[in-house]
Formats: structure tokens, C-alpha cells, sequence
């Protein structure tokens, strides 16, 4: 039996990986760190029967240090972060805060515990960060790996590519054995509503407009979120310490053809499930219209990066990872996932960051 801390547990990907770990490792105790800001959410990992949610916030480093030896953990996977763009842009201190402060934060417990104190026992510090830390693309610029430089573009992603580098010194500097995976554009249950696919799903069953920035032509590699639980587990069993694997979905796709297949798939969830135009007769699809006519383009986001993808080889050779969803799929069960799910989304159309 093995201990886990995972914090930002009961947000979207930590979630998500809170259910996928105790399906697929059902002796191990997870114990999650959240703080629970608007993002963070207590019913998402409700009935995990071998997670227990602490309330608390990472850059508390007496307090991982505590869960550390309490509980005898020797693994952390961190998925706390703040990770909106927008909200970077308009206040991008609690993202320096966060992301920054708080990674060195666990990195300062896992060193004074694990190596400090604990003679330098086997363990692994694991990060979760993004693909956006690598910049923007051209139209045929080959897709990011590895070892891409940095250039990132946004408050977020600054921040994100900040963290990467204090847990590539803490593993060269202090010999903290770490991993880190670069994660493309996730999707799937669970996803707090200010992101794409599930802001436009929510605002097409009320009949609210869609707003794409710019042309719409932004391209973005999709990543089922089940299929980035499998890539950090493989990373977790197979991974080479010190080292960094690129995590994608092999989706690329422009926003706007993301954005059609949203509206297709809500009109025909509307033609197939009885009941839909009572519970939600301000969708179009209700009134027997397209909910493509919901689409608003509005002024393009501040520094918008053009294109994303990931180029996934090294983790298809080393870790054995391949995604097993393809977005055509992947978008629909995820559709009918917040069409079945009311009670968990409803609560958080009116929460503030």
C-alpha cells in the first residue's frame, strides 16, 4: 500500500486523477491538498473512498511537511495551480503566488523530509505543468518536445515555466528525485465552467452567446483528461528521474472547428434525449435551431499564442503512453457527462475567483 499527497486534488485534472488512481490502485490512500478557491471543489472527489481532503494551502510548508512524515508519503503529484490565461492577464499576482511560491513551498518540504530526514529514501516529486510554457507556433513549425526552448507568452504560463524550473534545480541541485510532464489543452468531466468547452456548453443550453476570440483559427492540441491520468501514471511507473515527458492528445484542431463540434453535438443531444427542451428551453436547440447561431465573435485575447502541439514520441517510446480517446468521442461522452451532472455544475455558475 502506498501513500500519495496530490495537491489541487479536488480541482479538474486532480480530480479527475483522484478517481482514475483509486480505479486503478484500489490499496493506495490518497490524501489531497486543496485549498479550495473557485476552482477547487469538495464534490468533485465526494465518494472516493480512499481520498481524504485536506483543506490547505501549499505554500503552508510546515503543513506538507506534516503530512509528509504523518503519513508516511513518498509521493507527491502536484496539480495546484492557478491556470486561466484571462484571469493571468487581469491579476496575474495570484498566479506568481500560487504557481511559483507555492511549488518551491513543496519542494522545500519534500527536501527537509525526504532528504533531510529521511536519508534519502525512495520517493518522487511529480509536476504537472503545460505545453504553454513553450510559446507560440507557427502555421508548419514542427510541434514542441522536450527540449524546445522556453518562451512563454502569458502571466500563466511565466508562471508555469517558473515552477519547471525550480523542480529541474531541486533535482540537480539537491538530488530530489522529480518528474515533470507538459501537458496539452485538457478536456472532460469535471472542468470548472470559464473554459472553453464547457463555458460553451453551459452558455448554449441557456442560450447565451458564444464568444470566440479573433478569427477563431487559434489551434490547440486535445487531451482527454483520463488519457493525461494514464500519461502521469506511466510517468510514475516508467519515468526516468530528473527527466520531462510531453503528454498529448494527437487532436490539433482550430477553436472554431472545436467550437462546431460543441454546437453539433448539443443540437443532436437535444434531437436525441427526451426532456432536454423542458429542462432547458432557453437553448436554441430547444426552439428546433441551430445552436451554431449562438456564435459571437468578439476582440482577440491580449498576447494570444496561435497554435499549440505537442509532439508526444518520447512518451510512446519510453513510457509505452498512447491516448486511447479521440475528441470525436471524447467530446460527446464529455457533453453528456454535464448534461447528467447538473447537480455538481449548477453550484458554480454564480462563484467568483
Amino acid at each position: 500500500m502506498a501513500n500519495l499527497l496530490v495537491t489541487g486534488g479536488a480541482g479538474f485534472i486532480g480530480g479527475n486523477f483522484v478517481h482514475y488512481w483509486a480505479e486503478t490502485h484500489p490499496d493506495d490512500a490518497v490524501i489531497v491538498l486543496d485549498s479550495l478557491t473557485y476552482a477547487g471543489n469538495a464534490s468533485t472527489i465526494a465518494g472516493v473512498e480512499q481520498a481524504q481532503l485536506v483543506v490547505g494551502d501549499i505554500r503552508d510548508t510546515t503543513l506538507v511537511e506534516t503530512l509528509l512524515r504523518d503519513r508516511g508519503i513518498a509521493t507527491i503529484v502536484h496539480f495546484a495551480a492557478e491556470s486561466h490565461v484571462d484571469r493571468s492577464i487581469t491579476g496575474p499576482d495570484a498566479f506568481i503566488e500560487t504557481n511559483i511560491l507555492g511549488t518551491n513551498s513543496l519542494l522545500k518540504a519534500a527536501r527537509k523530509v525526504w532528504l533531510d530526514e529521511g536519508s534519502g529514501r525512495e520517493h518522487r516529486f511529480h509536476h504537472i505543468s503545460t505545453d504553454e510554457v513553450f510559446g507560440s507556433l507557427g502555421p508548419n513549425d514542427p510541434a514542441f518536445s522536450e527540449t524546445t526552448a522556453y518562451a512563454p507568452n502569458s502571466p500563466y504560463s511565466a508562471s508555469k515555466a517558473s515552477s519547471d524550473h525550480l523542480v529541474r534545480a531541486y533535482h540537480h541541485t539537491y538530488k530530489l528525485q522529480t518528474t515533470t510532464t507538459n501537458c496539452s489543452n485538457n478536456y472532460g468531466p469535471y472542468q470548472y465552467p470559464e473554459k472553453l468547452i464547457p463555458l460553451f456548453l453551459l452558455n448554449a443550453l441557456s442560450g447565451k452567446p458564444l464568444p470566440i476570440y479573433g478569427d477563431g483559427m487559434n489551434v490547440r492540441d486535445w487531451l482527454h483528461v483520463e488519457d493525461h491520468c494514464r500519461g502521469i501514471e506511466a510517468t510514475l511507473a516508467r519515468g526516468a528521474v530528473g527527466e520531462t515527458y510531453n503528454i498529448g492528445g494527437g487532436e490539433e484542431l482550430p477553436n472554431l472547428a472545436v467550437i462546431d463540434r460543441i454546437c453539433a453535438e448539443v443540437d443532436r443531444a437535444f434531437a436525441e434525449i427526451a426532456g432536454l427542451a423542458e429542462r432547458y428551453p432557453d437553448a436554441p436547440a430547444a426552439k428546433g435551431r441551430k445552436t451554431a447561431e449562438l456564435k459571437t465573435f468578439v476582440e482577440d485575447r491580449k498576447g494570444h499564442d496561435r497554435r499549440y502541439a505537442i509532439d508526444e514520441r518520447r512518451a510512446k517510446a519510453e513510457l509505452g503512453y498512447a491516448p486511447q480517446h479521440d475528441f470525436a468521442g471524447g467530446l460527446a461522452g464529455t457533453l453528456r457527462w454535464y448534461l447528467n451532472n447538473e447537480a455538481w455544475w449548477q453550484p458554480l455558475l454564480g462563484r467568483k475567483g
